[in-house]
């Protein structure tokens, strides 16, 4: 990859990586739809900014303007509302964990959607070797409400799903338009939708008080979705989905470790052992064969 290029994929790493730190603070004031509204909201005015500035070109068919719209539900919208609801039952370091399975699931999925991009038996082995390590993940919180903490699991593994799928629909879907449109259009639908659900969902919705939720908050719309999504977008046309699905390897690091000693999360051995086989699956799948 090319200089520009790295710079974007550890922007993106971190951008995404802290989110999960953040939602933590956040929820301690506010719902999970209100939580993603706000941060959608920040992250929209950010991108009107940037917009103003560099004037890029639109695209003209209505086909683009359709596949962005679905995007802003099924990559922003529900899978940024499951991860804040999950976060209310399980640690943000868990959160960040399952995340990184996301690259698994794209090659599932890449595999029965694209013709160019197969499962192998190495890559095979790596989903057998990754989904070991999400059991063991799951398996450690076996205290507390089961129930709820098998239901939040369960939601970030949908998440999860959604990125990935979305991931290969934005690669066939969205080539040629720039990044900043790629960005603005997803998220004023995204926005619209969850205002409303956080309506019905958690009204009356009130300002949050707590400077930190404030922090919080604008720290998740203008780094963790204006400048992530624009990384995201560059990224996926600039190095393909595939390289650009590594940038997961990051989140549990950043996630891990900010959850450990900035939210007193606990690390003992199965956040640690599920960890390392989730990135020991990605470092399977990619890792270079010899002919």
């Amino acid at each position: 990859m090319k200089t520009k290029d790295w710079l974007a994929f550890i922007g993106l790493s971190l951008a995404w990586g802290t989110s999960f730190f953040w939602i933590k603070i956040a929820l301690e004031e506010v719902g999970p739809f209100l939580l993603v509204a706000y941060r959608i909201l920040f992250g929209l005015l950010a991108l009107a900014l940037v917009l103003l500035w560099t004037r890029p070109q639109w695209p003209r068919d209505r086909r683009s303007y359709i596949a962005m719209l679905i995007l802003g539900l099924t990559n922003t919208a529900v899978p940024f509302v499951l991860f804040s609801w999950a976060e209310l039952h399980v640690d943000s370091a868990v959160a960040s964990i399952f995340n990184s399975s996301m690259p698994l699931f794209t090659m599932i999925i890449a595999h029965v959607a694209l013709s160019d991009d197969r499962l192998t038996r190495q890559r095979v082995l790596g989903l057998l070797v990754g989904f070991v390590g999400v059991v063991v993940l799951a398996l450690r919180d076996t205290g507390g409400d089961v129930r709820m903490n098998l239901l939040a699991q369960g939601a970030l593994l949908l998440a999860v799903l959604f990125y990935a799928g979305s991931t290969v629909f934005a690669r066939q879907t969205t080539k040629g338009i720039v990044p900043t449109v790629q960005a603005f259009v997803p998220l004023v639908m995204a926005d619209l939708v969850i205002w409303s659900a956080a309506q019905a969902a958690e009204a009356p919705l009130r300002l949050p008080q707590l400077p930190m939720t404030w922090v919080a908050l604008l720290w998740m719309g203008v780094v963790g979705s204006c400048m992530a999504y624009l990384f995201y977008y560059y990224l996926l046309h600039s190095v393909g989905p595939t390289r650009l699905a590594m940038v997961t390897y990051m989140f549990p690091v950043v996630g891990v470790t900010m959850g450990v000693l900035f939210l007193n999360e606990r690390l003992d051995a199965s956040l640690i052992i599920g960890a390392l086989l989730v990135l020991l699956s990605l470092y399977i799948v990619n890792r270079p064969t010899g002919k």
